[in-house]
């Protein structure tokens, strides 16, 4: 018998919103502009699921560049520009969370400010309320399990009934570290076409209608083709 789900944890960028493109889009500009050269797949290697400070310093490290003062508040600026004319949910994600009968929240490794603002952009914020929590809230975010468990705490879930939506191999990584279980979202326009990397006991869906077939117990009755 599988233990029950009490709480669904989604992430956001990738999952929840159809975002790393734009996202990448916005950082291979402005790094361009300091001589950076990198493209969208060292991107998706290196950067996704990781919060923006870590993968700011990994930039300093690696390519041996300062950073300006101002280059994370350039960044998010411009995103949030960006997000405001693009930004779109996940095909389906609507429908899911409509039918979903388990509780729900969001961890995330983005900003408070830049989550708020997808949330609302996408009109998705009104299934979550005050429960998304960011990774400014931890010591250590994704790949260390401390997001997922100060959200379960949070929501005063034990880390065993709670389910895991994720895209990237940091969240994965994350989640298990966490010892909750996880399902992989592969629908996210950045991992079309891409050889995903995970282990094999760890399932994966590309189409939202897909996770009630997972864990039909966290739906109602019907759900949208």
């Amino acid at each position: 018998m599988e233990t029950r789900i009490d709480l669904v944890i989604f992430d956001c960028d990738g999952v929840l919103i159809d975002s790393e493109g734009l996202s990448a889009e916005v950082l291979l500009g402005a790094l361009a502009k300091l001589g950076v050269v990198i493209d969208f797949d060292y991107i998706c290697t290196n950067f996704m699921g990781r919060s923006f400070p870590t993968v700011a310093r990994d930039i300093q490290t690696t390519f041996a560049v300062d950073l300006p003062g101002d280059f994370e508040q350039q960044y998010r600026h411009e995103l949030l520009a960006k997000f405001a004319q693009r930004l779109t949910p996940t095909k389906g994600v609507t429908g899911v969370l409509d039918r979903l009968t388990t509780r729900c929240c969001v961890a995330t490794s983005s900003s408070p400010e830049r989550v708020s603002n997808s949330l609302n952009i996408v009109d998705l914020a009104r299934y979550f309320g005050q429960n998304v929590f960011t990774a400014s809230q931890v010591a250590h975010g994704k790949p260390a399990p401390d997001l997922f468990l100060y959200t379960a705490e949070k929501m005063g879930v034990d880390p065993e009934h709670c389910l895991v939506i994720e895209d990237s191999l940091p969240g994965v990584e994350a989640a298990l570290a966490a010892n909750m279980r996880i399902f992989r979202y592969t629908g996210g326009a950045h991992l079309a076409g891409r050889v995903l990397k995970h282990a094999d006991y760890v399932r994966s869906f590309e189409h939202w209608p897909d996770l009630r077939a997972l864990v039909p117990s966290i739906f109602t009755a019907k759900m949208p083709v």
